[in-house]
């Protein structure tokens, strides 16, 4: 079993997307009829150029209203099936997919279908070639993957059988053990997709919002999982209709699908219980570390914003020029390196956080899990042997750093030199990292997704789209199964909007917030304004609104305008306090937030109220937004 992508999941010529393809790791490819009618290239030239990049045509897509054809109409379909064995003759294919029939003059009649795909057997076996028929989701008369088999069956020739589609199965519902009915050996070609899941048209669904495994809401494990118990040992391949993947690089969308496929395969193995190629996804236990990276005029300003949140200078690196930061559980490394990663990326964003930490129980598995993912890791050039810990290459250019559980402590003991006379006290109640957020670029909002999934087995909770004063924003969020790990994720075409001002001002997507826990936030917000902590104003509107939604009491909401609060309540009445902090030179900035126990969520009714106060400072100076 191999991976394989079609040719229509990639931007580009032809000549762009095989190329892109084969640089990917993938053996073959689908090619989509279009691409070729609008090749310059003929088939023999194409089966060429794939031959000399390593790739293979694994199929040839898609034979379109063939079966069930009245009168002439049949017989100009078996002639357009000749023609299409010509070409695959010359592309060196042997397996072609005939989608079910849309057209409003096809026929339903179960017979006519079976004795239509017996005549087109005949003709291929005769050419060596094999037929796969698929269910499209709105097929006029088959739109069911059971409906296929049945008719496959019927035929019973031995150039016929089924091709799966997860998109067409699973956004109509067909429970995934259906395909146990399926012989492996019938099974002609498998396609992936994922999808958001929607309520909409299906084709409407299908040719502008698939996604590749592990970006979308589809259990696709469980899907691949039943394709494999049934023997089936042929490609695994990718079939993406995307309007965002159409504008994206071509490389991002050809490695990540690579990884999405073998993403799924582990996953699916994983179902049926059996050995895998890589070690298990390991979520974080907790985020270790936030890095920043500062430069010398910047050290001391953003030393001075750290204390007023309550946090200490509590270590400084035995050879670096690093300095820890320390409040309760929560760690913050400021970096000040003349030389190495955290300059090279201070010189692209400003100061700004350029690393993040996460600890594990087992930190070379994971290292093997992301070289099988193709995750590259971190090795600094011209220094080897100087990393203090494992670290990996993030989507949008930063790092994560591995720190192993058993050995965290002991680390940081190793590293750095405590800091004389430094007391630990008089701080903002703040316990541990609730989240970490970032903003994205649109064309790696879903890659971005991939990676937190595919390595460390994240989970999706609802997306959310929120309202900026500027523009819409799209928002997802991810968690460790147990929520000891979180992460934001987001994203905005809307040029004006704090998320897209954010990534002009750093030049590229990364870490903006760190939420921090708090479990009096009460005792916190007076903290911080003992302290002189600049905080985000909210207005009074907001606070009248407050108590006639969640009926507070007046001395509770009272409270909560005099320190800025924002609130939340769930269904059931868990409640979520938040506090945000100004952001420093408008890259990044800290949230305080109390969380009951049971509540998921992360305040999404008021983000619009938090970024259009942070709206109002986008035209103040240094340091605020």
């Amino acid at each position: 079993m191999h991976n394989a992508i079609a040719t229509v999941s990639l931007r580009g010529t032809l000549e762009e997307k095989l190329a892109a393809a084969a640089q990917a790791g993938f053996q073959s490819v689908e090619i989509f009829e279009n691409d070729l009618i609008g090749s310059a290239l003929r088939p023999q030239q194409v089966r060429r150029l794939m031959e000399d990049a390593g790739l293979s045509c694994s199929l040839y897509q898609p034979f379109r209203d063939f079966e069930g054809m009245p009168g002439d109409l049949r017989q100009r379909a078996l002639d357009r099936a000749e023609r299409k064995f010509d070409v695959m003759e010359a592309l060196g294919t042997d397996r072609i997919l005939v989608c079910s029939n849309c057209s409003p003059a096809s026929l339903g009649d179960r017979q006519r279908i079976v004795d239509d795909f017996r005549d087109l057997g005949e003709r291929a076996a005769k050419r060596g070639i094999r037929v796969g028929y698929e269910a499209l989701a709105w097929g006029r008369h088959v739109n069911d993957h059971r409906d296929v088999w049945s008719i496959v069956k019927a035929v019973d020739h031995p150039a016929i059988g089924i091709i799966l589609d997860s998109f067409h199965s699973l956004s109509r519902g067909i429970p995934s053990e259906s395909i146990r009915e399926i012989a492996g050996d019938k099974i002609v070609y498998v396609q992936l997709a994922d999808a958001p899941l929607l309520d909409m048209d299906l084709l409407y669904w299908s040719r502008h919002f698939r996604n590749l495994p592990g970006q979308g809401g589809f259990d696709l494990a469980r899907y691949v999982a039943e394709i494999l118990r049934t023997g089936y040992d042929g490609p695994l391949s990718l079939e993406i209709f995307n309007d965002r993947f159409r504008s994206i690089s071509t490389k991002l969308i050809a490695e990540d699908g690579h990884r999405s496929l073998e993403y799924v395969r582990d996953a699916a193995l994983r179902v049926l219980g059996e050995p895998t190629a890589m070690p298990a996804p390991q979520a974080p236990l907790r985020a270790e570390f936030v890095e920043f990276t500062a430069g010398t005029n910047d050290v001391a300003r953003l030393g001075d914003t750290l204390e007023t949140l309550g946090f200490a200078r509590t270590a400084t690196h035995r050879t670096k020029k690093v300095t820890r930061w320390r409040q309760g559980e929560v760690n913050l490394v400021v970096n000040a390196e003349p030389r190495g990663f955290a300059q090279s990326y201070r010189i692209v964003h400003g100061t700004s956080i350029c690393a993040i930490g996460v600890r594990v129980n087992d930190a070379q598995a994971v290292m093997d899990r992301a070289a099988a993912l193709g995750i590259r890791a971190y090795r600094p050039e011209g220094r080897p042997g100087r990393m203090a810990m494992p670290a990996l290459r993030g989507v949008g250019g930063s790092l994560v750093y591995l720190v192993e559980d058993a050995g965290a402590e002991a680390l940081w003991a190793r590293e750095f030199e405590p800091v004389e006379n430094t007391e630990v006290s008089g701080d903002a109640g703040v316990r541990g990292i609730d989240h970490l957020a970032a903003v994205v670029h649109n064309d790696e909002f879903l890659s971005w997704q991939l990676y937190w999934r595919a390595l460390f087995g994240l989970e999706g909770r609802d997306a959310q789209d929120v309202i900026d004063p500027a523009g819409l924003v799209h928002s997802q969020a991810l968690q460790s199964p147990d929520g000891a790990f979180r992460l934001t994720l987001n994203a905005s075409d809307a040029r004006e909007t704090l998320s897209s001002r954010f990534l002009a001002q750093g030049l590229g997507g990364g870490f903006q917030h760190v939420a921090l826990t708090s479990e009096d936030m009460v005792a916190t917000a007076r903290a911080l304004q003992a302290r002189g902590a600049a905080m985000l104003d909210v207005p009074a509107n907001y606070y009248d609104d407050l108590a006639a939604r969640f009926g507070l009491a007046d001395d509770v909401v009272a409270a909560m305008a005099e320190a800025h609060m924002l609130y939340d309540e769930d269904f059931e009445g868990n409640s979520y306090r938040q506090l945000y902090s100004r952001a420093f030179d408008k890259l990044f900035f800290f949230e305080f937030v109390e969380r009951a126990a049971a509540y998921v969520g992360y305040g999404a009714a008021n983000a619009g109220v938090r970024l259009a106060a942070q709206n109002r400072y986008r035209g103040a100076t240094v340091g605020a937004e």
